[in-house]
């Protein structure tokens, strides 16, 4: 009888009140021991408990989904965990390359990265076969249990990870996440853990989203800018330098007698040599400059705010580091080279940008007819690459490279 009398009190209260003004309603203060026993306090802190639950749970995905880069959303979903758990570490395990193997490591304590190099596993597809099976996370010892192989979990075992939850898009498994025990509790509950898999939804979509993206303007094999992105970047260049007086450059970049690698080592080879060289460029460069594969064994670089002298020493920067690196193969590779060409563009160049595409690969077939592994710039009206010009910038470029 209490109940129903206090089921008419509640909803006589409720389709009185809004929002905060409930608990200082006279009728809630007169009926409060009713209210009481019948649990509509616990079940306004519960509700309240849940509501919390998932505004935190819609701020954390904003945050993720607001992320640019993978590193972005690694680092908002560790502060998400981080926040609502207070792990005594993160260990996220990521392909860096979906069509690789390779695995690569970051591990957070008290909200930062800290180095862990001692971790080591050649291949998340074990831990891709178990989780599509069962795609949830899971404690770690269970996770060790179940799967049977020690080689795979052994190496995770080492830091004593809690739990293991899962990474999964459409296609594969992009990563894992290893969680620490909590500091201040000892076990994670039923509720936290259905939390951890709501809220890996929100990171797989935003992964997918990302590797989407990259694949729309990125070039698979090299990892660079592929041709359209570097087209459109170099249109807007065209336009700021107009628009704020300023300076910018392009290196185009060809592959010495890279058909003999091809044709004497096999295309395997050929590809090995664009990669590194993909490597050897993305090393050279500032983070604002736009590293591109044009296609085929040709590269070009983007420049924004550089002219001449420092266009030129960046050219020459890259051919000394492509010239000196080692490419790993089965059998040992000849030396690579590359050769360059170079032109410099400002607000009193008023040319498309294929033609100034052009005029660099001029400059590049002309480096290539003097002897190859060398850059020659485009000159105003005409291509110049005189004795007295290139010891001067020799002098320079070496004076510089000893001096870091």
């Amino acid at each position: 009888m209490a109940y129903h009398s206090g089921r008419s009190v509640f909803n006589n209260i409720m389709t009185e009140e809004k929002g905060d003004d409930f608990f200082s309603n006279p009728q809630v203060l007169d009926q409060y021991g009713l209210l009481q026993e019948i649990g509509l306090f616990k079940y306004i802190d519960s509700y309240k408990k849940e509501i919390r639950k998932y505004q935190n749970l819609l701020k954390g995905a904003t945050d993720i989904f607001n992320s640019t880069t993978v590193d972005d959303i690694m680092d908002a979903t560790v502060l998400q965990i981080s926040d609502q758990f207070l792990p005594a570490f993160i260990v996220f395990l990521w392909r860096p390359f979906q069509n690789k193997k390779e695995v690569v490591f970051k591990v957070y304590k008290n909200y930062k990265m800290i180095d862990l190099s001692s971790m080591h596993i050649d291949s998340l597809e074990p831990f891709e076969v178990f989780f599509r099976e069962y795609p949830k996370p899971i404690n770690f010892d269970l996770l060790a249990f179940q799967m049977g192989d020690k080689r795979t979990t052994d190496s995770l075992e080492k830091i004593h990870p809690e739990l293991v939850v899962p990474i999964f898009g459409h296609s594969s498994l992009y990563g894992l996440i290893l969680v620490g025990p909590k500091i201040l509790y000892n076990e994670y509950t039923h509720d936290e853990l259905i939390y951890l898999g709501q809220l890996m939804g929100f990171v797989s979509q935003a992964i997918q989203n990302h590797l989407y993206y990259e694949h729309s303007v990125r070039d698979v094999k090299t990892g660079l800018f592929n041709h359209g992105f570097f087209m459109s970047r170099l249109n807007e260049e065209l336009a700021r330098t107009k628009r704020a007086n300023v300076a910018a450059s392009i290196i185009v970049v060809d592959v010495d007698k890279f058909k003999n690698f091809n044709d004497t080592y096999g295309h395997l080879a050929g590809d090995r040599v664009l990669e590194y060289i993909a490597l050897a460029i993305k090393s050279n460069i500032r983070l604002e400059d736009i590293p591109s594969r044009f296609g085929g064994e040709e590269f070009t670089v983007l420049l924004p705010d550089t002219g001449r002298e420092m266009a030129w020493t960046v050219a020459e920067r890259l051919r000394i580091a492509i010239a000196s690196m080692h490419v790993p193969w089965e059998v040992p590779l000849p030396q690579v080279t590359i050769s360059l060409g170079i032109i410099t563009f400002d607000d009193c160049t008023f040319l498309p940008a294929e033609e100034v595409i052009k005029r660099a690969d001029q400059a590049l077939y002309l480096s290539k007819e003097r002897g190859r592994n060398r850059s020659t710039f485009w000159g105003a009206g005409l291509l110049f690459k005189t004795e007295a010009y290139l010891r001067e910038k020799h002098a320079q470029t070496a004076k510089i490279i000893a001096e870091k």
